[in-house]
Parts: C-alpha cells; structure tokens; sequence
C-alpha cells in the first residue's frame, strides 16, 4: 500500500496529527468496505467533525475522540478539559450546540498518580458546567506500567439539531469567518513541552464552542453554509479540507487573521508557520455575505468571540487551493502533512 508516494508498511506519527496524511491513512484503511449510513445520515466516509443520523424530524448528531495530549497539565488546560471541549466543539460544528449526554472512557498506566487524576476530573466537571453538558456512562481500565503513556482518555458525546452544518457546504461568494486568535493552543503546548523560555504569555485556547456558535446560528438565519473546528494541522488544514470537499478556491487575506503577538513571536523564533498549529477554542465559518455582519456583531458579543475575523472568500477558480494574499502579492498557501508537533490533543 502507497499513499502520498510513501510507503505504509508501519503507522508514524506523522499520520495521527491532521493534514494529509491522517486523511490517507483513514481512506485507505478505516473507510474501505465500511456499510453506508441509514438514508439521509451523515456516515464516516464523509470526514466531517461527527455523524448524524436522521430521527423522525431532526437529526442525531454522534462524535467520538480520543485524547493523548503530552504534557497532560499546560497553560490553560489539561487532558480533561481538553477531552471535553473536543467532543462538545465537533458536536457543535455540525450544528448540534445543545449537548444531550457524553461518555468518558479512561484509561490509565499502573501507578498513575491519584493527585493528578483527581485534578483531570475537577476539569472535566468545570469544563461540562461551562458547556451545560452531562456526563451519563463511561469506562475505566489500567495497563500495566510501561504499556501506555500515564493516561488517555476517550468522549463520546450526542445531540441533536433540526439542521446539519458539514463542512463541505462553502460555495463562491461565502466569505470565511474565524471565531478569534489562531495557533494559541499549538504553540503553548509546544513551549510547555519543551520547556522553552519564550517571551510573552503563551495560553491554549481550549474552551467549549457550543455557546458561541449557538448565537452565530441564531444571527445566522441559515446563513451559514459550513463549519470546521481548526484543530490538527491548524486554519490551513481545515481550509484545504473544506475547500477541496466543497470544491472552491479560497482567497484568504493574511493581515485580516488575528494572531497574538506572543505566538507570532514564538512561531517566528521556531520557524513554524501559526496557520499550521492547532487550536482548541476556535471555529471556522462560511458565511453567506449578506450576513456576515450580523454574525461577526453576535460573534464579538460572546466572550469567546470578541477577535472574530471575516478573513477570506471562497472562488470558483483553483478549486481545493488555498491562495494567500500578504498584502505584497499572491501565494499557494501548502497544506502540511501533520500538525508539526504530534500529541497536541
């Protein structure tokens, strides 16, 4: 089996951290021969943020991740915050921003230190009270020491929406909002784990979604035709998979993305470009223009959403590129092949 021209005798990192070579490796393994949804359901071979399942007059929306973060404790946040947010974060980019339950799986390394784990918890209380979301069943199970790295955790979370946003919605005219600062939780991770002695305050942007994106549909109207949660491999990664799904090009202005000054200065130091880095507490939106005011002002109403941007617009030339204008000039902006720092979530 070849994919990308490399060999796949053996999984790598590479291809568990977003990007291109995640995405090959599910086609050419996990998706192959798998039964079709029921009739109007959203099954796995469409690689959106979850599934959904058509029930009587709305739809069941289903996701399930896994979490492997390392360090476990960063600048804020943890594994358990981190495992929440996910799940109610995919939950909400198909449109389902009112949590019905979540699962919780843990699974953990003999002689974990009960301290920490305790703490995780604490987390994972905090973070469902911030999304108004439940925890209902779960699962737990040691290995043995040596035989898993401290701790990995698993969330499944349901909801339910009347109507489904995928992410291959976006057609020429749509104009691309972010929610707010791009490469935070990248970059924090990346100084935490490597103990670098950065200037500036460096933070993860990991938060729960559901709220914000709720008042951005209700401003919406409907008007909002996809959406993406820029995790693994960043706003590029996510741009390059909505646009090819959606089959536009997007023309995304550089000076209209917000990035705060201590991941522009720490990207710059480490030669890693903020588009490429993961975030945890943004989203990306196609927007019909005639509503795009409306909802950046219900965007930058919500804590979370005071740095929203409209930072690009979909095209019909160059379908899947993404072309990006520096002010100076126009450039093929790449899509990496994996987030440049693998266990980012």
């Amino acid at each position: 089996m070849k994919t990308l021209g490399l060999a796949l005798d053996h999984v790598t990192l590479k291809q568990g951290a977003g990007g291109r070579a995640m995405r090959a490796l599910i086609e050419d393994v996990f998706l192959k021969d798998l039964p079709a949804p029921p009739a109007r359901g959203i099954g796995a071979a469409a690689m959106d943020d979850g599934a959904a399942l058509w029930l009587g007059d709305r739809y069941l929306v289903v996701t399930t991740d896994s979490h492997v973060v390392h360090p476990v404790f960063f600048p804020g946040g943890d594994i358990g915050r981190l495992s929440i947010c996910g799940t109610v974060n995919d939950l909400a980019m198909m449109g389902a921003t009112e949590v019905l339950a979540l699962t919780c799986a843990v699974v953990l390394e003999e002689g974990y230190p009960r301290a920490e784990l305790e703490r995780i918890q604490s987390s994972i209380r905090k973070a469902c009270r911030e999304a108004g979301a439940a925890i209902v069943t779960g699962d737990t199970k040691v290995m043995g020491r040596g035989e898993i790295d401290g701790i990995v955790l698993n969330t499944t979370g349901i909801g339910l929406t009347e109507r489904v946003v995928t992410d291959c919605g976006l057609a020429p005219g749509d104009r691309i909002v972010v929610t707010g600062a791009i490469g935070d939780h990248g970059l924090a991770i990346m100084a935490a784990r490597h103990a670098l002695a950065l200037e500036g305050e460096l933070a993860s942007d990991v938060a729960p979604l559901n709220g914000l994106v709720r008042a951005a549909l209700d401003a919406a109207g409907g008007a909002i035709t996809a959406m993406k949660d820029p995790t693994r491999g960043g706003l590029s990664s996510a741009l390059h998979e909505m646009a090819e799904k959606s089959r536009v090009g997007i023309v995304l202005e550089e000076r209209a993305i917000p990035v705060h000054d201590a991941v522009r200065a720490a990207g710059d130091l480490l030669g890693i470009d903020p588009l490429h880095v993961a975030n945890e507490g943004k989203a990306v939106m196609g927007v019909r223009p005639e509503a795009v005011d409306r909802v950046l002002e219900a965007l930058r109403a919500h804590p979370l959403g005071r740095e929203a941007r409209a930072v690009g617009v979909c095209v019909a030339e160059r379908p899947g590129s993404i072309v990006l204008d520096t002010g100076f000039g126009r450039r093929l902006l790449a899509e990496p092949e994996g987030e440049p720092l693998p266990r980012i979530c």
